[in-house]
């Protein structure tokens, strides 16, 4: 194994990037924030990264103690990595960097959002004094993942599972939800093509869609 580099600068933010400021590191967290994955849907959520350097990403941040391996119980039996108690404090280091990093200009040729990446832009983008005195439940369903949000007054949590009674429930994919959301399609419009299809009540999906706004772009240079 080639020798971890480091910075060799006491600063904790020079450690924190002998830790996670190779190239996918922060990526891999990310896919990790909502919780655990086997290698493949890592693989999945990560196209642009080879076997090879995930596999490396996974080692270093298993040795540095930000990720652990474990075996799921049977009957699924399944190796998965997860964030180890360390790992999960950089959620708010994570939602902090793509709120700021939300501002710059897209990547020409972008491919489509992730749907963790998705989820996390809710978080990242969610206005807590639009919500006033809001108590909701929705069920987004984004192809085969479902995840329940919960928003109480200026909170908002988001978990990969299923909702029992929610207000609503919204079923789409992430490149149909980001353009009703960030890029001025309408809703409306989205639901008579079938991109997103809505059950429950629709003033509750309306009030939900509107606590997300789109950033404010940064000033490019002069």
């Amino acid at each position: 194994m080639a020798e971890r580099r480091t910075y060799g600068d006491p600063c904790g933010i020079a450690r924190a990037l002998d830790l996670v400021g190779e190239r996918w590191a922060v990526l891999v967290v990310r896919e990790l924030v909502l919780g655990p994955k086997r290698f493949s849907d890592l693989r999945g959520s990560l196209p642009g990264v080879s076997p090879d350097v995930l596999t490396e990403r996974l080692r270093d941040l298993e040795v540095a103690g930000v990720v652990i391996r474990r075996t799921l119980p049977p009957p699924a039996g399944s190796r998965v990595y997860e964030l180890s108690e360390w790992g999960r404090e950089l959620e708010p280091v994570v939602l902090a960097l793509g709120r700021w990093g939300s501002r710059a200009p897209f990547p020409p040729d972008a491919a489509q959002l992730g749907v963790d990446a998705f989820v996390l832009a809710l978080k990242t983008l969610f206005d807590p004094s639009a919500a006033g005195a809001l108590k909701a439940s929705y069920e987004l369903r984004i192809g085969e993942d479902h995840f329940h949000a919960r928003i109480n007054r200026s909170r908002l949590e988001i978990t990969r599972t299923t909702a029992e009674h929610p207000d609503a429930v919204i079923d789409s994919d992430t490149a149909s939800l980001s353009a009703v959301l960030w890029h001025g399609r309408r809703l409306g419009e989205a639901r008579r093509s079938g991109d997103v299809k809505i059950a429950g009540s629709m003033p509750a999906v309306e009030r939900f869609l509107s606590l997300f706004p789109p950033p404010t772009p940064a000033r490019g240079p002069h």
